[in-house]
């Protein structure tokens, strides 16, 4: 089968750009080297959709930061994503940064941001009441917010998949030659053919550039670490705090996630390899002292997780969406680093319009369905979780005791049209896991329900990336 289109990577660039093709009447393949997607950069961030204040004026991070903050709030509402406005501040210990406060709020205003307001310590304490006394002003975004990142990219893919999308996932690009009808791309299950590509393949998108055009520009990855605390924490602070922006980037921040917990991190620093997602204590006690510094009453004795997570950005100060040169029908969406998760939307638009400059004809399907819920029986009422029960006695199971999910719900993500493969992608897709046991109590009836339903061996089920087996084998009674 020829393709119209085949997109390598499915993070949440390649999951947003499928989602925008599958408006249309055009045949798309999305090849994804792991076994699940949202499972490098877009697992692992800060879950943030900036304002928009900080990326250059004319800038393709500024343009598309403020179109997909405003694209990102009705995807979440139409397709069940956790989404909450909460807002942003930006902090100054001394009137050297109470300056770059007034430049960012300018910057801000060029791009397009709303409602953008540098506010004093009388008004500062009545939005966060334990950020540290040392802090004289604030630029303050309402239009700020934190997402579900995995969730968002988990349902632009189901949705893409239930307009006609082909999802292959483990299977690796591994080489691309142009061919008469555009490209033939060598995967490890065999070859597949497409008219365009969208190279979407994050850290490893100037290795694919590279297989379909000359070398153009080099990705230069960084590694990031965090805390994620209890949900004990959750409400130290209501808003995202950041520090002073500084030439690594927006610096450590604290921030509430939509799941109640609060983040802290990260730092910036090289990893070893492009997947080196290790933490280390030097880099966390960086992390600790820039966080404590914003608001000295953190509890990091609540933490229930590290890790870190590593950005793909390039030798290039912007995103790169363009064409590559020399090659028509191969365009590139790369070195998409912060803001890409809140731009993500924005880039899929783009990366349509050029593909129709391009040559490809995009007529809007008559049948397109863009709607998606999920019951999540921690949240609901208790007359709610009666009536679920009432239905389905399986949402009467509780299988992880500290986020209250239940059996009824990872069988649902299991019969979803992306469902898992590993404990990992149950834990993305129903929060089984998540909590403060971190799986430690869940995690074997998990893996049971997980065996049963794909009817593959507990022990070739992975906790994450292929090959990474939680059991070496079997004991025989009396041995």
């Amino acid at each position: 089968m020829l393709y119209d289109v085949a997109i390598i990577g499915c993070g949440i660039i390649g999951a947003a750009a499928a989602f925008e093709l599958s408006r249309y009447d055009v045949s798309v393949v999305v090849l994804e080297r792991e076994n699940d997607v949202a499972t490098g950069a877009t697992k692992a961030n800060s879950a943030i959709i900036h304002a928009g204040y900080d990326p250059d004026p004319g800038s393709l991070m500024a343009s598309l930061n403020v179109r997909g903050n405003a694209l990102i709030r009705r995807l979440c509402s139409a397709l069940d994503v956790p989404f909450r406005q909460c807002g942003s501040l930006v902090l100054a210990f001394s009137r050297q940064e109470q300056a770059q406060l007034e430049s960012l709020a300018q910057r801000g205003e060029a791009n397009g941001v709303k409602d953008l307001e540098i506010i004093e310590q009388a008004r500062l304490r009545e939005l966060e009441a334990e950020v540290s006394d040392k802090v004289i002003a604030a630029l303050y975004a309402p239009t700020a917010g934190i997402v579900s990142p995995w969730e968002l990219t988990l349902a632009l893919v189901e949705c893409a998949v239930i307009n006609a999308v082909d999802l292959q996932l483990e299977n690796e690009v591994l080489e691309i030659r142009q061919s008469k009808g555009g490209f033939c791309l060598q995967t490890e299950k065999g070859p597949v053919e497409a008219r365009y590509i969208l190279n979407a393949a994050g850290l490893h998108s100037d290795v694919v550039h590279n297989m379909a055009a000359p070398p153009a520009f080099r990705i230069i990855p960084d590694r990031g670490e965090y805390y994620l605390l209890d949900k004990s924490e959750g409400e130290r602070v209501r808003h995202i705090l950041f520090q002073c922006p500084d030439r690594q980037g927006k610096g450590t921040l604290i921030a509430p996630t939509v799941h109640g917990n609060l983040i802290v991190g990260p730092n910036n620093e090289p990893p070893r390899f492009p997947e080196d997602t290790a933490t280390t204590a030097e880099g966390l006690a960086e992390v600790a002292g820039k966080a404590l510094r914003l608001v000295p009453s953190l509890n990091l004795g609540e933490c229930i997780r590290t890790f870190a997570g590593v950005r793909a950005g390039a030798d290039t100060p912007d995103f790169i969406i363009a064409e590559a040169a020399g090659t028509p029908g191969f365009l590139d969406l790369a070195g998409i680093k912060s803001p890409g998760l809140t731009a993500a939307p924005a880039v899929a638009e783009m990366a349509a319009a050029l593909l129709v400059k391009s040559g490809l004809a995009l007529r809007a399907k008559q049948s397109f369905h863009c709607e998606r819920s999920r019951l999540r029986f921690a949240n609901l009422s208790p007359e709610a979780k009666r009536d679920a029960v009432r239905l389905n006695p399986d949402y009467g199971r509780v299988v992880c005791r500290c986020e209250t999910v239940t059996e009824g719900e990872i069988l649902s993500s299991l019969r979803s049209p992306v469902p898992p493969r590993s404990l990992d992608g149950i834990k993305r897709r129903t929060a089984a896991g998540m909590g403060r046991c971190q799986g430690g109590f869940c995690g074997p009836r998990v893996m049971e329900l997980l065996a049963r339903e794909t009817r593959v061996s507990p022990l070739a089920i992975p906790q994450e990336q292929r090959g990474s087996f939680l059991l070496t084998g079997e004991t025989k009674a009396g041995r």
